[in-house]
């Protein structure tokens, strides 16, 4: 298994170097005070020898400069620099021998006895390399450098003999290669010896060394393209055993690099049990245009033994695309698209593919967007098309709307002038705008979405939408607004029902039930309405002077207040309604409004269509905002004032319908919230029913009926939920982690992998590990109550979740997540991680101890992306528990 991995090495093109090079290396500057033998003085100060431009050599030195007339040698001590055509050379102690046109550079001894002033060295379109000696023959253009360190490709060489030859290339002779930094790393692939040219590298013996101990993993020869780009190639996979399919390739595939633009992946694994699964990955990018990336994956799985309930096949599958668009690519138009469709039981059969992570196994909505918009008409115009899709794995509904489309119109004033002179009269503040919605839909089980019946589902139509209004301030502290709206919708679709007396709903008989049948044709609704309202704000402050620290309170109050008006498009004659007959052809009586029974012809259908009866609305609310000022002795300001928020928005509102039959006021709902600190907020909502509510008896069935008297409000739904944090700097170093991977990945593209590493880091707690902060811990509860105000059981949800972590030792980590659900008296999914900083590698282990998601998963890696196979890695799934 071992050996595999540096198979699959070997075939990567971290080995793609055109020469030894390092990178971020300070080039030494000659400053004054040189004692130098000026043999041709040339611009800039520096001295030089030799017989033409060609062959001129260029040398400088800090300390001193000695020439030697019998040797013909020149002796460069102290920041010693020389350049030769396109060869630069700085070291502490540099020599040049004319009579044989060596260089040879070293560094020296410190007083402490440290070896300091290494060469550094860098040749024509290569990086900078440092080394503790070398010869140069600037005749020959042959050079040989001793214990050379130098970074190539995110890897680093070290160690050694390399010898450079007439015709460019390079022998290297007891180099290392390997991802750690260090001039004496911690592990390595030893190269014995090899020969490096333009287009390839050729070695001799290699084998992996860790902390100097040579393994008996290695290849008796190995040859390394050396591309400037990325080469097409084979993914080897990896071996292992599961106790309910068998032993397992996984992962195993080809990679193409199809172009500079675009490449793919594919992979496969395979099982001895005969479980199977195969996945397509591509990446394209345009830089400056857009990027995106593809993913296709299908799995079939069997559990446990031939003969068993297990041993069905499970088919699955997955599509995921991304797509961005460069903003300043096309300005004034877009297209993006995020699409994640999967059958529901893909992330429970294949352990949220293979990522065994809590947050994707449990994921139970699926959303999917596809858009395209773009600006006309001097920006008057907004057009935006797409597609969407929503899937609730729990229920196995599937959504899709294809296509969708909306035209919109900015508002205008088509009474004001751009040459208007002075302040807007009255008309001329009148708006009007224009939108129009269109789409095709279909809501059905993901069982029958490709079959041929689910085409009898399909809902379309068209949404026009007129509104006009106008804004004025009105004896200076108020606002007003008044207006109407004109909507029109078009359907291709209409419905027809027929009711059947008796039938059974929720267990209780009825009177009767409806039969709904779906009549093809186009119809159309129209409908309009007015409204007006008006809003202000009350401000109110309390001064304080023997209260201690609290100086004063201030309430700001924003009362709001809204008229609607709709008449009723309900009759027969308009075509909206049809009178409800039984399948005998009598009339179903309505007891709310005393007459025959109607419904609507649009119900429904994609837009509906016109409410029944005439309305005439008042909206009302009022919503609060509470502050302190309380002294503060650390307040910088210069007041020693500081303001603490106490309720940032507690809201209330109803309906009052004046023309509805029965019940008038709706329910009365409330909201707030509220953040005392940077580690601690509440939010809360709910409502309440004004309605007293009695007891009633229907074919021998006890029940309860809402009646049309007020009584003290009863609550019907309240939530509360908080959270807080020990340590606000952790929640602050994962937000600025996540925003500069956002940003990251909008400026240069995503490719699929790191398309799902940022998604699992967005929702997972414990994603990002920050060695730097010792400790965390962070808690949410929430609270949920809900009571219909006819029924007789109250639902109640009760949860407390908590996640944090703690460092050991500056280099271990611990990590967990957990909490606690009061109602089933259980657990929810919990998980520790323990993580190992081993410099140039990390250790992981993730373990689910409990639950139905129980399992392990221990890894050793290199911390590298350009050896990311060189791992070890165990784990045990949730699924071999059969």
């Amino acid at each position: 298994m071992s050996t595999i991995f540096l198979l699959t090495v070997a075939g990567h093109t971290a080995f793609a170097f055109s020469g030894f090079a390092m990178r971020q290396v300070l080039q030494q500057q000659d400053t004054s005070g040189r004692d130098t033998l000026k043999t041709r003085t040339n611009p800039g100060g520096k001295n030089s020898v030799g017989k033409g431009p060609d062959s001129k050599i260029e040398y400088s030195a800090v300390d001193s400069t000695k020439y030697s007339k019998d040797k013909s040698i020149i002796y460069l001590y102290g920041k010693a620099r020389v350049i030769y055509q396109s060869f630069e050379l700085d070291a502490d102690y540099i020599t040049y021998n004319s009579k044989t046109n060596t260089v040879f550079a070293s560094g020296r001894k410190d007083a402490k006895g440290k070896y300091v002033g290494k060469p550094i060295f860098k040749m024509e379109q290569q990086g900078s390399s440092v080394a503790d000696s070398l010869f140069y023959n600037t005749r020959t253009s042959k050079g040989t450098v001793f214990n050379t360190f130098t970074e190539q490709e995110g890897g680093f060489f070290s160690g050694g003999q390399s010898k450079r030859q007439p015709d460019n290339e390079i022998h290297v002779k007891g180099m290392t290669y390997s991802t750690c930094n260090l001039p004496h790393p911690h592990f390595g692939l030893y190269i014995t010896k090899g020969i490096v040219t333009d287009k390839q590298i050729i070695t001799g013996p290699v084998y992996l060394k860790i902390e100097d101990i040579p393994l008996p993993l290695g290849l008796p020869f190995a040859f390394f393209p050396k591309p400037n780009n990325r080469t097409s190639g084979i993914i080897m996979p990896s071996i292992g055993d599961d106790a309910t399919r068998g032993f397992f390739l996984r992962d195993g595939g080809y990679y193409l690099n199809l172009n500079d633009y675009w490449d793919a992946k594919i992979l496969a694994t395979v099982y001895t049990y005969g479980s199977y699964s195969a996945s397509l990955n591509t990446n394209y990018t345009k830089r400056y245009k857009y990027n995106g990336s593809i993913r296709l994956d299908y799995a079939n799985n069997r559990y446990g033994v031939e003969g068993t309930p297990e041993y069905a096949p499970k088919k699955d599958y997955s599509i995921q695309w991304s797509h961005s668009q460069n903003a300043n690519a096309n300005p004034g138009t877009s297209f993006g698209a995020s699409v994640n469709i999967k059958t529901s039981t893909y992330n429970n059969n294949t352990a949220g593919s293979n990522t065994y992570n809590a947050y994707a196994i449990t994921e139970n909505y699926l959303n999917s967007n596809i858009t395209y918009g773009k600006v006309f008409g001097d920006g008057l115009f907004n057009l935006s098309a797409g597609a969407s899709h929503s899937q609730d794995t729990r229920t196995r509904l599937v959504s899709i709307s294809l296509p969708t489309a909306s035209l919109n119109m900015s508002t205008i004033s088509p009474f004001d002038s751009k040459k208007r002179l002075g302040e807007q009269k009255w008309y001329q503040k009148l708006t009007v705008g224009y939108s129009l919605l269109t789409a095709n839909s279909i809501n059905t089980p993901d069982s029958l979405l490709f079959r041929r019946e689910s085409l009898n589902k399909l809902s379309n139509g068209f949404s026009h939408s007129v509104p006009v209004s106008i804004n004025f301030t009105a004896l200076k502290y108020f606002n007003f607004n008044a207006g109407g709206t004109y909507l029109e919708k078009w359907h291709f679709q209409s419905t027809r029902q027929t009711a059947v007396r008796g039938g059974l709903l929720d267990g209780v008989v009825q009177p009767y039930t409806v039969i709904r049948d779906t009549v093809n044709g186009f119809n159309r609704s129209g409908e309009y309405s007015f409204n007006m309202g008006v809003s202000t704000k009350i401000y109110n402050t309390a001064q304080f002077n023997n209260l201690g620290n609290l100086k004063a309170l201030r309430l700001v109050m924003t009362p709001t207040v809204s008229f609607n008006y709709r008449p009723d498009f309900s009759d027969p004659s308009k075509g909206n309604y049809k009178i409800l007959q039984y399948q005998d052809g009598a009339t179903v009586w309505d007891p709310v409004y005393n007459r025959a029974k109607r419904y609507s012809i649009h119900d429904g259908l994609l837009y509906g269509g016109p409410g029944e009866g005439r309305s005439a609305t008042i909206n009302f609310g009022l919503d609060n905002t509470l502050e302190a000022k309380v002294f503060s002795a650390k307040d910088t300001t210069g007041t020693g004032m500081k303001k603490v928020p106490i309720i940032q928005g507690l809201a209330f509102n109803g309906t009052y319908d004046f023309l509805k039959p029965v019940n008038k006021l709706s329910e009365l709902s409330f909201s707030g919230r509220s953040q005392f600190t940077d580690k601690f907020g509440i939010t809360y909502d709910g409502s309440f029913n004004p309605y007293f509510v009695r007891d009633s008896v229907l074919n021998n069935v006890r029940g309860r009926a809402l009646t049309n008297n007020y009584t003290l409000p009863q609550l019907t739904r309240f939530s509360l939920s908080f959270g807080y944090s020990l340590n606000a700097d952790a929640f602050k170093k994962r937000n600025e982690n996540l925003d500069d991977a956002a940003k990251q990945a909008q400026q240069t593209g995503m490719t699929a992998e790191q398309a799902a590493q940022l998604a699992l880091v967005s929702s997972d707690p414990n994603a990002f590990v920050d060695f730097k902060i010792p400790w965390n811990f962070t808690f949410s509860y929430r609270f949920d109550y809900s009571k219909a105000p006819t029924a007789f059981v109250s639902t109640l949800t009760n949860t407390l979740n908590f996640n944090g972590d703690f460092n050991v030792t500056p280099l271990w980590k611990v990590q967990f997540t957990s909490g606690y659900d009061f109602q089933s008296k259980g657990l929810s999914p919990t998980s520790f991680s323990i993580y190992r900083d081993l410099h140039c590698w990390d250790m992981s282990i993730h373990w689910i101890p409990v639950g139905p998601y129980r399992s392990y998963n221990l890894t050793i890696k290199v911390k590298a992306s350009i050896l990311q196979d060189l791992k070890l890695s165990k784990q045990q799934a949730y699924y071999t528990r059969f």
